[in-house]
């Protein structure tokens, strides 16, 4: 049959290349249907779409609702909907029925509290037998509420030709429903009186008639829903000035395009408020505009909005004394929309296609495929490329039909389908075919490509003619793919793109001008697996070689297949999360372009001609230091007196320091004389005072930063011009010279000459005046004002005035005169006596404008940079008078009225110290000498976000009812979180002094602040750690928190306080182990003191018998061996708890596999093999264990603390850095190994890469560096799936005694293996997998760890190597202890073999045993026996009690 299909197919293409037209697969993919035709029996394709697809639609209860839909096609097709996923039975439905032309009728829509069977995601599906199916989008129907209210219409008043607003709050699906009474009586909208989309009533410019009693109805079938009553008052004028506030603030707004959307903003005082608005702080011009709309009062309508519209709207109120603000944000949405859709195609069997479909939308659409309504899950064959592209490989006949591309959004979907034909061949010309190719082979086989050669068909044995398609699929597979050879007569092709270690099916087939021939016979070759790639290359060292350099050197891998064809660099700068790499073919290179005085990460990766290898170790070097690249931002000038100036500045900006910043040099000079420079060299603070100047002198300042290489550029000229003298401010003025006054009828011209002492600092005048008093008001004047007219007098009356000098420390001693003003009956030329006057009033000068354009542009977390304009400059904006600025600013808070404010001298301002993430308020204004301008308005800036400055706040744990094994995290966001929180990482252990990289993992997404741990093992204390993150990175770790899980019986674990638990630590005799309270039985207890008591019985026993066994080896060798095991296993003796005992320090012999205790002493030639685990992905060929088989024949009695499932679980959620489970061969028993990495105590050390996960291929080994070799034997552990983590089970016999008598043999193999089995015994009841999950409670007592050598000895860590290479290192001494452990967080981990060494052997540990002799002292057995006496003494008085 599959012969027969490609003989077809290739007569197809035969006739394609005689008509002149390609007719590769490609060309099919790409629209060459031309050429499929021409050797095909042609079908059209067939028209058949929705002419009318369902949209959303909301009802209320009882109403009736069609959900439309219509399809074409020249078949009338068959109309179905579903509805959330399953389709309806509407043959049975009384309620809901099929139209005729395809819509859904839904009677009297049921909706209550419990029951809402009508509401949901509709879809519409079309099917035409013989030709395919359909589907529709989805349409969500949705049913409003009950008609409740979430606020009610308050009584209030309202000044005439004010705003009001009355508030009535609905669900969002009953707003359109709300409408409006007045006294009992519909309200009539229009453009004064209108109603917000939320069912709030605006009322602007209020007349009388607009008092009343109002509420709010809502109708949404069936008895109307009445609000209170409440009651609006409509008041007069007010004659006093109002404060200006706002009753209704715009909020933000999300609406798709098309939408309207409204922002309210209804201001009231006196005088009435004019609004306008602003849009991303440019005017929003309404007048004229068709869709932006200033509605009666004030608020903004936006009729259908685009994705332009979108940003940050404020609303301005101003009446003349006040302006406020009010800012939202406007986000716009837009529903799935198709850039491409899938075009028809025509194609014919084996060949592979694509449908392209190319969407856009916000938020970003995903998309799915469907075939004929079913949804095509990716496979081999079916795969998603370039994010939205179907394609489908090797086509078969049960391809053909209708494909849609689904694309949806939050806020929509969409579909666009297209059809597939997969054509019918013509039979092939007469004439002779070829016969089958021969001899096809597989000349070279490799994991992913294959190269086949064959001869020529014995038909043609020349074949110049001859062109050749190769057939090939997996075994089993009836899927063909086809390869066309490039040109005729070639007789070799490459297959590419095939899985490793799979077995596949090749065919060859020639075919000549007549058509094609017979296949040849079925070959199968199977691709090789994956192979070992390059090891880590050694030595890698990276040193700076000028500022914007540095040379990295490495030498050979010591391991890998093949030689090494190139290697890539790798480098980061610190801080940064994307890597950049450059090919090397050498051992060194010289990366050119870096910044100054940076500190970068270099790795380097071998590649073979397998592909890259592991990754050495992160080298980090910083670059070189330089001058600085940019002058000092900001510099600002201040006079302090007649002879000095001080300067402000800032450093220059972040990135251009080029290393260390050493101090400052100014330069500064008089401006009249250029050429005469002073230099001022001063420390590293950001200010100096330059004294000694001249009075009345201008000078010109600039600074530059230094560093030890040299000074930088400097910054412009700033000039500040001295006083000429320098006035007092310590105290306040004197009297006034001279007061004059000049009454008139209703009005007295007072002048006056300023105090005689010009050395103290005048502010200005006071001046108070009253009938008999001078106290009854008070107004006061600018400094340079001589003279002042006191209006609105009485005539004919006797007035006292007083004028007063004032500054910043008070007023000074008043000066008093008294005048009566003239009687009605005065006709004097008054207006020419004044206008004559000597002291006739001149006009006030123009007071100075404010700054305008300020604008606040974000720097980083805390630095803003303000500029503004200056209207009182010249066009180019150049200062050349003494003016300054002042910058003041406060958070956006309303209840925060407290300013900081600093003086610039040019036109921009660095404001730093900020809060993170923080909306900020600037203003500007201007001071020339003694007169100032009003502030500004104001500018808006919300500093970046920074990681989080604070820990999680209250974590607390509590034990999940019904489910003693698991518990619930709690806890509160950071207090400090300088951001949005975007997750949480929980970490617990069982060992709160573990390395942080040792304990167990549990990422939460998004801001929930409550997470479930499952799968904890019973009566075990943990301890959790959380940590929050935002977008700029992870906060600190919260303090540990205890909790201890419940005992199986059911009892609530303790949490958020220690647990001492010592030696003596005696379980209760009585009484209840519940916190429910749930008595304990006599029965149970008086079961539950005899095993405890037999248990304890039984371990002295064996303990002393072992002890009396070990006192009758009277040898002086015997001995040492006894102090020897001391060191080694002392920490395990006398645990209160059984749990708390761990086992001994193990190797494990490979042939023999004997557990046997490491001895820890050091050795002067240490030889040491691991393995090098790679950073990509690829997989590696597992180390085979031939003794598997085995592996269920016995049952172990070494068993771990924890159930398989309690260990799968806590395997699999290790995303951080994923354990490596180590089962062992099956013959003896074989505990499976939890391997974490455990650094010595002296030098702890965190390998924390959060920052790699940008690289595919970075990973990390942590290399182990161990006096005495390990011998493991590593199986696969999936991380992907944790409950089955643990491949191999142990066998269950007792260990049996080593024929060596080592110190394991008499005392601790025997001691730990029957508390282990008194444990083993606990969770029988469970009929879990027994494994051992060993975990280490003192990193120099681990199953995996050396102990720390004595003090003053030494001894050599081996290199890297693999298991064909083992080399010995050159003597240093090692700072950490490390056992291998691989993976950063997320990441996929790959099988990793470990290659196990031979033990040494017993001359060794003999010699080993005797150097530690002198660390022990032989008595110490005497006085642990005196110890197990004490307790046989507490067992004795439990036993009585």
């Amino acid at each position: 049959m599959a012969a027969g299909r490609a003989r077809r197919l290739l007569g197809s293409l035969w006739i394609a290349l005689l008509l002149g037209q390609p007719g590769t697969a490609g060309a099919a993919a790409r629209g060459g249907s031309q050429s499929l035709l021409a050797g095909s029996l042609v079908r059209t394709f067939t028209p058949f779409y929705f002419l009318v697809e369902p949209t959303d639609v909301l009802s209320v209860r009882g109403a009736s609702v069609i959900m439309n839909c219509s399809a074409y096609c020249e078949t009338s097709p068959k109309i179905e909907w579903k509805k959330d996923g399953t389709f309806l039975n509407l043959v049975s439905d009384d309620r809901r029925q099929l139209l005729p032309d395809g819509s859904l009728l839904i009677n009297s829509v049921v909706h209550s509290k419990h029951n809402k069977p009508d509401e949901g995601y509709y879809q519409c599906v079309a099917t035409v037998e013989s030709l395919g199916t359909i589907v529709s989008r989805t349409a969500k129907l949705t049913i409003a509420g009950l008609p409740r209210f979430s606020s009610q219409p308050e009584a209030s008043s309202v000044s005439k030709g004010s705003s009001a607003i009355l508030n009535c709050e609905v669900n969002a699906d009953l707003a359109p429903f709300v409408r409006w009474e007045q006294d009992r009586q519909p309200v009539l909208l229009d453009e004064r009186v209108y109603k917000l989309p939320s069912g709030a009533l605006i009322i602007s410019n209020a007349t009388d008639t607009d008092g009343g009693l109002y509420r709010c109805v809502i109708e949404s079938g069936g008895t109307p829903k009445y609000s209170d009553e409440a009651e609006l008052k409509v008041l007069p004028d007010p004659e006093e000035p109002q404060d200006l506030m706002f009753v209704r603030q715009p909020s933000s707004l999300t609406k798709l395009t098309g939408q309207s959307a409204v922002f309210p903003c209804i201001a009231v005082g006196f005088p009435v408020p004019y609004i306008r608005w602003t849009r991303n702080e440019e005017e929003l011009i309404t007048e004229g505009s068709g869709r932006f709309l200033l509605l009666a009062g004030g608020s903004l309508e936006i009729s259908e909005v685009t994705e332009q519209d979108a940003g940050t709207y404020t609303c301005i109120a101003d009446n003349g004394n006040d302006t406020i603000e009010a800012q939202a944000e406007l986000t716009v949405q837009v529903p799935p929309e198709f850039l491409k859709r899938p075009a028809n195609i025509y194609a014919h069997e084996s060949m592979d296609i694509v449908f392209e479909c190319e969407v856009t939308g916000k938020p970003t659409p995903t998309v799915k495929w469907v075939k004929n309504g079913d949804m095509v899950i990716p496979s081999d064959y079916f795969k998603i490329i370039k994010e939205h592209n179907l394609q489908v490989l090797g086509l078969v006949k049960s391809d053909e039909g209708f494909y849609q591309c689904i694309a949806e959004n939050d806020v929509g979907n969409a579909q666009a389908g297209a059809q597939l034909i997969i054509l019918d061949l013509a039979p092939a010309t007469t004439g002779p075919l070829p016969s089958a190719p021969r001899d096809v082979v597989a000349t070279l086989v490799s994991t992913r490509f294959i190269r086949l050669t064959w001869r020529t068909p014995v038909s043609d044995p020349q074949g110049d003619n001859l062109t050749y398609s190769i057939f090939y699929t997996k075994e089993g597979i009836n899927r063909e793919r086809v390869e066309n050879t490039s040109r005729p007569g070639e007789t070799q092709v490459m297959i590419q793109n095939l899985m490793p270690e799979t077995v596949y099916v090749f065919r060859v087939v020639a075919q000549n001008k007549h058509g094609p021939g017979e296949s040849s016979a079925p070959l199968k070759v199977a691709t090789q697996p994956e192979v070992q790639l390059p090891g880590p290359a050694p030595n890698i060292r990276a040193s700076a070689t000028s500022p914007t350099s540095v040379t990295v050197t490495w030498e050979t891998p010591l391991s890998g297949n093949g030689e090494i064809q190139n290697y890539k660099l790798y480098y980061m700068e610190k801080g940064q999360d994307t890597e950049q790499d450059v090919d090397v073919a050498g051992l060194s290179y010289t990366i050119s372009g870096l910044k100054k005085y940076t500190e970068y990460s270099f790795r380097v990766v071998a590649y073979n001609k397998h592909g890259p290898g592991v990754s050495t170790q992160d080298v980090v070097v910083r670059t070189l230091s330089d001058v600085p690249s940019a002058p000092p931002q900001n510099l600002t000038l201040e006079v302090r007196n007649s002879k000095s100036i001080m300067l402000h500045w800032q450093p220059p900006p972040a990135g251009t320091h080029s290393g260390q910043i050493t101090g400052y040099k100014i330069r500064y000079r008089k401006v009249s004389r250029k050429s005469d420079v002073t230099e001022s060299i001063g420390g590293t603070q950001l200010y100096q005072l330059i004294e000694g100047l001249e009075r009345g002198t201008e000078y010109s300042f600039r600074v530059a930063a230094m560093t030890v290489n040299g000074t930088g550029p400097a910054t412009d000229w700033v000039s500040a011009e001295t006083f000429e003298s320098d006035l007092d401010e310590t105290r306040v003025p004197e009297v006034p010279s001279s007061l004059h006054v000049r009454p008139l009828v209703t009005s007295i011209v007072v002048s006056w000459t300023p105090p005689e002492n010009q050395n103290i600092v005048v502010r200005g005048y006071a001046i108070g005046y009253g009938i008999g008093s001078p106290h009854a008001q008070t107004i006061k004047v600018d400094y340079k004002q001589r003279y002042y007219t006191i209006e609105n007098l009485d005539p004919s009356s006797h007035y006292v005035i007083t004028l007063k000098a004032f500054n910043n420390v008070g007023e000074g001693i008043p000066l008093y005169e008294s005048a009566v003003t003239r009687p009605h009956s005065d006709t004097s030329e008054v207006d020419l006596f004044v206008i004559n006057a000597p002291y006739t009033p001149v006009p006030d000068p123009s007071p100075m404008m404010p700054p305008v354009g300020v604008q606040a542009s974000i720097l980083s977390h805390d630095t803003i940079r303000i500029t503004w304009a200056d209207n009182s400059l010249p066009k180019n904006q150049k200062i050349t008078d003494a003016r300054y600025y002042t910058v003041r600013w406060k958070t956006n808070i309303p209840a925060n009225t407290k300013y900081k404010t600093a003086n610039a001298t040019t036109l921009s301002y660095l404001v730093t110290g900020l809060k993170p993430n923080t909306l900020y308020e600037f203003s500007v204004m201007v001071t020339k000498g003694r007169r100032s301008s009003t502030w500004s308005m104001t500018a808006h800036g919300t500093t970046f976000e920074l990681v989080p400055t604070s820990p999680p706040k209250d974590v607390t744990v509590v034990s999940k009812e019904g489910k003693p094994r698991t518990i619930i995290v709690n806890w509160q966001p950071p207090s400090e979180a300088n951001g949005k929180i975007t997750g949480y990482i929980i970490y617990y252990s069982t060992d709160v002094n573990a390395e942080i990289h040792d304990w167990v993992i549990e990422p939460v997404v998004g801001n929930r602040l409550t997470h479930q741990i499952q799968e904890l093992t019973l009566d075990t204390p943990y301890y959790f750690k959380i940590q929050a993150r935002n977008s700029k990175g992870m906060g600190p770790m919260s303090e540990a928190v205890q909790f201890r899980t419940p005992k199986a019986s059911g009892s609530a674990g303790k949490g958020s306080r220690p647990v001492d638990i010592g030696p003596d630590y005696k379980p209760p005799l009585g009484g209840s182990n519940s916190p429910h309270g749930s008595p304990t039985s006599p029965l149970d207890s008086n079961m539950l003191l005899v095993i405890i008591v037999s248990v304890g019985v039984i371990t002295i026993v064996i303990v002393v018998i072992v002890a009396v066994f070990c006192t009758r080896r009277t040898t002086s060798h015997q001995k040492k061996k006894r102090a020897a095991c001391k060191s080694v296993n002392g920490s395990h003796k006398y645990k209160g708890n059984s749990k708390d005992v761990k086992p001994p320090d193990l190797w494990i012999h490979h042939e023999r596999l004997e557990l046997k205790p490491i001895d820890k002493s050091p050795d002067p030639n240490p030889i040491m093999t691991d393995t090098p685990i790679p950073r990509n992905s690829q997989d590696i060929t597992p180390v085979d264990n031939s003794m598997d088989s085995n592996i269920h024949q016995r049952r172990n009695s070494y068993r771990g603390h924890e159930s398989e499932d309690s260990m799968s679980t806590l395997a699999g959620r290790r995303g951080m850095r994923p354990k490596m489970m180590m089962p062992f061969d099956s013959q003896p028993p074989q505990p499976v190994i939890s391997a974490h990495p455990i650094h010595s105590l002296d030098n702890p050390h965190h390998h924390f890469h959060s920052g790699s996960l940008a690289s595919p291929t970075r990973s990390y080994l942590h290399h182990q560096v161990n006096p005495w070799p390990i011998g493991t034997s590593m199986s696969h552990s999936d991380r992907a799936n944790s409950t089955e983590s643990v491949r191999n089970t142990p066998s269950t016999d007792t260990m049996p005694a080593s024929s060596s008598q080592t110190c394991a043999d008499h005392q601790d193999l025997e001691s730990t293996t029957g508390s282990y089995l008194a444990n083993a015994q606990e969770e029988d009841s469970a009929q879990n997998l027994p494994t051992a999950h060993v975990r280490p409670s003192h990193p120099l007592k681990s199953f995996a760890v050396p102990a720390v050598p004595p003090a003053g000895s030494t001894y050599d860590p081996a290199l890297p190597s693999t298991p064909l290479l083992t080399q010995q290192a050159p003597a240093h001494p090692v700072h950490s202890v490390k056992t291998a452990s691989i993976g950063t967080l997320g990441r996929t981990r790959p099988p990793m073999p470990v290659v196990v060494p031979s033990a040494p052997d017993v001359q060794e540990t003999t010699r080993m045993l005797e150097d530690s002799e002198s660390n022990y002292e032989p008595d110490e057995l005497t006085k642990e026996m005196a110890h197990l006496e004490g307790l046989m003494k507490d067992l004795n008085a439990i036993t009585t009690a």
